[in-house]
């Protein structure tokens, strides 16, 4: 099978990390349909920018997803569509078993019934809970403190018990703090509501918030602030082409963490958006937050190793600088 005359079905692919997933896909050669319910991804990206077929539905449609896969000759998926609001998750608990796993279940049987055998899922850092040690590594015990990390934790075993018994065969990529934006200001991040800190400091500089909110300033921690890792959208989008690719020349189940594998606190995003955006950025220090860690950072050198996974755009000032050029234009 030709790698390049494949079609990839992308669940959420009208969303932010779906969007550049699709994009990346489709400069690769692949042939790419998305199938989005809109409830957080955006049209006009996929008509304007992607301009690729669009299936509006729900991955709980299994009537939807048969046809689809009847009408349509697909040789792997490529999942986004979950719900990823961790507080939401801890107060709305149903809707995220019911879109996360159940939604993700009647997919995979849908799968099975069109005999369509390679997924790759976009799981979450989320899965390991409070970190025992850093950096992170696949290895590491997984025990989620969110229905969030839970929904996708039941996933991942879902997939390992689907390839035992049925041969279907995913990659499944934790990956940590996506952010940044399409280097030419093609695609960003758009959420309604917007829980990141990078769009929060840019909305912020915009004029639009009033300031950003610090939580916590007494971490252990060089500057007393959180320290996260920082992954640029169009370097995951990479690692997920090359994922695929994998799986469509024989490879095994695997799990990869996807990371910058170095980590910045908020107060160096911060600055770093002040250095960008030359706009003194009002800031408002607050009490820590439940269940927030000193510090994230994953290893990444296992999908480095076997994937050659390399990302190209680590430092926080280019991360930043690519997100204030899509959101300069997008709320111009």
């Amino acid at each position: 099978m030709s790698l390049q005359k494949s079609t990839i079905l992308v669940t959420g692919g009208a969303g932010y990390i779906g969007s550049h997933a699709v994009l990346a896909l489709h400069q690769a050669g692949y042939e790419v349909i998305i199938l989005d319910n809109l409830v957080y991804g955006h049209r006009d990206l996929v008509e304007n920018v992607l301009q690729v077929e669009l299936i509006e539905g729900d991955i709980e449609d299994r009537q939807l997803l048969d046809h689809t896969f009847k009408t349509h000759h697909i040789d792997a998926v490529m999942h986004f569509s979950a719900y990823t609001y961790v507080g939401e998750s801890v107060t709305n608990p149903d809707k995220y078993y019911r879109n996360n796993v159940l939604g993700t279940l009647t997919l995979l049987e849908a799968m099975r019934e069109a005999d369509i055998n390679k997924f790759v899922f976009s799981s979450t850092c989320a899965t390991y809970g409070v970190p025992k040690f850093i950096p992170l590594t696949e290895d590491h015990p997984q025990n989620p403190i969110n229905p969030y990390g839970t929904t996708k934790l039941m996933v991942e075993q879902i997939l390992a018990d689907f390839d035992i018994a049925y041969g279907l065969k995913s990659v499944r990529f934790r990956y940590f703090n996506a952010a940044g934006a399409n280097p030419d200001g093609l695609l960003g991040e758009d959420h309604n509501p917007e829980s990141h800190l990078i769009p929060l400091v840019l909305q912020t500089a915009l004029g639009k918030r009033e300031y950003i909110s610090i939580f916590g300033t007494d971490y252990d921690t060089a500057d007393g602030t959180c320290i996260r890792d920082y992954i640029h959208v169009s370097d995951l989008a990479d690692a997920h082409v090359l994922g695929l690719e994998y799986l469509l020349q024989g490879g095994e189940s695997e799990v990869f963490n996807l990371g910058n594998g170095n980590g910045f606190s908020v107060n160096e995003v911060i600055t770093a958006a002040q250095e960008v955006t030359g706009i003194n950025i009002p800031v408002k220090e607050c009490d820590r937050r439940l269940g927030d860690s000193p510090v994230l950072i994953g290893s990444s050198e296992k999908a480095k190793n076997i994937l050659n996974w390399q990302p190209k755009y680590t430092s926080i000032q280019e991360i930043v600088a690519h997100a204030w050029r899509w959101h300069q234009k997008r709320h111009k």
